[in-house]
C-alpha cells in the first residue's frame, strides 16, 4: 500500500486533485454551480504549470462535451465537468460519446433540475441521462469522490465506455472533509499512459469516425455498445482490486452495512448513505436489526449483487432523490424491484422519494422508514410511494 497524504479538502477540491494527478490532454469547460469550482481549481493547475492539459473555456457545456468528443476521437486523454442544466444542456453529445466508445470521465455534481430554478441537490440530472451509455459511479463522501475519479479514467481506458462520477451539490461539493491523497507519482504509475487504439490522428491506420450508420449496420454497432456496458462490471471490479493493493481502500459495485442479519434495509446512494449508517447505529443500540445497501455504481446496474445482497431481508424501502415523473416508483426503486422479480423475491418493497431541491433528510425520518418496514414486516399496509417530508 502506498503512502497517503492526509488534507482537508471539500469535493470538488478532491475531484479537481484527482484530475491534476490524472493530467488529461484536454480539459474542456463552462461554468456552472456547485460544479464550477473543479474545473476553476483546475484551470489553476494549468496557469501554474502543474499540468500539461490543454484547457479549452468553451461557450456552453453542449460545447464542452462537443470539445472532449474531438479530443478523445483524436487520441487524447479528456475530462470535464458539470452540473443539472449543463447536462442537460450536453445531453445530446452524451450519447455520441459513448456511441463512439471515446472514454471521456466527467465529474457531475448533481443539482436539482429546472423548472423551477435550484441550485441545491438531488439526482434528477444524472438520473436523466442513465441510458446515455455511460457509466454511473455515486460518491458518499469527498473521499470516495477523489478515490472513484482515479479509478473512472483507467474504467473508461479499459471498458472503452465514458464515465460519471457523481456528488451531492453543496452537500459534498462545498463541504470540508478529511481525505487521504495518493502520492503523485502511484497515481500516474496507476492510471498509465493513455493508448488508444484507434485514432483519428493515426495516419498508420485510418478510420472514419461519425459516419451515417443506416439500418444495415446501426443496430449491430448499438448492440455492440450495449456488449461493452454488460461486460463493464467485472472491469469495474478489476480496478477496483487494483486500487485497492495501492490505497487500502475497498470498492464494488455495491457496499453493504450491517446488513447480513437485518430484518429490514433501506438502499440509498451519495451522501445520504452517510447519514443513513448513523440512524442505523442509533436503532442498533436500541436491539433493532436494520441495515443499508448502497449502490456505488449505478450503471452498469448490479442487478445480481443487488438481488443476492437482498435475498434474505424481510422488507426493504428504497429511497430515491429524484422522481420518474411516471406516475410510478422513483427510478432507483423501479430498478430494484425489477432484480428481486428476476430472482422470484416477493417481498414488501417502499419507495421513499426525498430531499429534491435540496431539502434536508434527517436522521429522525430515516429512522422512520425503519419503523415503516417493521410495521410491513408485520402485515400494516404501507404506501408504496411516500414523498418524505412534503409538506400538506
Amino acid at each position: 500500500m502506498a503512502k497517503s497524504n492526509i488534507l482537508a479538502r471539500t469535493g470538488n477540491e478532491a475531484m479537481a486533485e484527482a484530475m491534476r494527478q490524472i493530467n488529461p490532454d484536454v480539459v474542456a469547460a463552462y461554468p456552472i454551480t456547485p460544479a464550477t469550482e473543479i474545473v476553476q481549481i483546475f484551470a489553476g493547475y494549468v496557469a501554474d504549470g502543474l499540468v500539461d492539459t490543454e484547457f479549452v473555456p468553451v461557450e456552453s457545456e453542449h460545447s464542452a462535451m462537443s470539445a472532449c468528443i474531438g479530443a478523445s476521437a483524436a487520441g487524447g486523454r479528456a475530462m470535464t465537468g458539470t452540473s443539472s442544466q449543463g447536462l442537460a444542456l450536453m445531453a445530446e453529445m452524451l450519447y455520441v460519446a459513448s456511441g463512439l466508445r471515446l472514454p471521456i470521465v466527467l465529474a457531475d455534481v448533481n443539482r436539482a433540475l429546472s423548472s423551477p430554478i435550484n441550485i441545491h441537490c438531488d439526482h434528477s440530472d444524472t438520473m436523466m441521462v442513465k441510458e446515455a451509455g455511460w457509466i454511473q459511479i455515486f460518491s458518499e463522501n469527498a473521499q470516495e469522490a477523489y478515490d472513484n475519479m482515479v479509478q473512472a479514467i483507467k474504467i473508461a481506458e479499459t471498458a472503452k465506455v465514458p464515465v460519471i462520477v457523481t456528488t451531492d451539490g453543496f452537500i459534498i461539493s462545498h463541504g470540508m472533509e478529511r481525505i487521504e491523497i495518493l502520492d503523485d507519482s502511484v497515481v500516474k504509475s496507476f492510471v498509465g499512459p493513455y493508448k488508444p487504439e484507434n485514432y483519428l490522428l493515426n495516419f498508420d491506420k485510418i478510420i472514419t469516425v461519425g459516419a451515417l450508420d443506416l439500418p444495415d449496420y446501426y443496430f449491430e454497432h448499438r448492440r455492440q455498445a450495449a456488449e461493452a456496458m454488460r461486460t463493464a462490471g467485472a472491469i469495474i471490479m478489476d480496478v477496483a482490486s487494483g486500487y485497492q493493493k495501492i490505497s487500502g481502500r475497498s470498492y464494488g459495485l455495491l457496499e453493504k452495512y450491517k446488513l447480513d442479519d437485518a430484518d429490514c434495509a433501506i438502499v440509498a446512494m451519495g451522501s445520504t448513505a452517510g447519514t443513513a449508517k448513523v440512524a442505523i447505529d442509533n436503532l442498533r443500540a436500541k436491539g433493532l436489526k436494520v441495515g443499508l445497501l448502497k449502490p456505488r455504481v449505478f450503471r452498469p446496474f448490479p442487478k445480481s449483487e443487488i438481488s443476492d445482497a437482498l435475498k434474505n431481508i424481510k422488507a426493504i424501502a428504497v429511497m430515491d432523490r429524484s422522481d420518474s415523473m411516471n406516475g410510478q416508483e422513483g427510478p432507483v426503486c423501479l430498478e430494484v424491484k425489477a432484480a428481486l422479480y428476476d430472482k422470484s423475491l416477493n417481498k414488501p418493497v417502499l419507495d421513499y422519494i426525498y430531499g429534491l431541491g435540496g431539502r434536508e433528510i434527517r436522521l429522525d425520518e430515516i429512522e422512520n422508514i425503519y419503523n415503516d418496514l417493521f410495521e410491513a414486516i408485520k402485515g400494516k399496509s404501507k404506501d408504496k410511494i411516500t414523498y418524505l417530508g412534503v409538506r400538506e
